[in-house]
């Protein structure tokens, strides 16, 4: 479903991420976690799509938006970022770190 890993998928560290303005206006967050790991805590704002649905839904994003894609500390996301930017071709950047680093850095979460 999924191409094996490249070394180029683009990726931001959480860690470099400015607390008072994460993400550049109008920017999407994509949060590709399971529903558990989403009710537990997420990002507020973030869309909710899990890894295994991504390549069906997709175009519930919108393809002229920067895409930030989290999930627990980057793994799922770098797939999820790959997939979005080489099959489909949407502007997509892995957040690593996931959550874990959001949540550590004190950025907003919500449940």
């Amino acid at each position: 479903m999924f191409p094996p890993m490249q070394p180029e998928v683009p990726t931001v560290d959480v860690r470099d991420l400015d607390p008072a303005q994460p993400l550049p206006e109008g920017a999407t967050l994509l949060d590709v976690r399971e529903q558990d790991e989403w009710d537990a805590g997420h990002a507020p704002g973030a869309v909710h799509i899990p890894l295994g649905d991504l390549p069906a839904r997709y175009g519930e994003l919108d393809p002229d938006t920067q895409v930030f894609v989290v999930c627990h500390s980057g793994g799922r996301s770098a797939r999820a970022t790959q997939f979005l930017v080489d099959a489909v071709g949407y502007d997509a950047v892995n957040l690593d770190g996931g959550m874990a680093m959001w949540a550590h850095r004190g950025l907003p979460v919500e449940r």
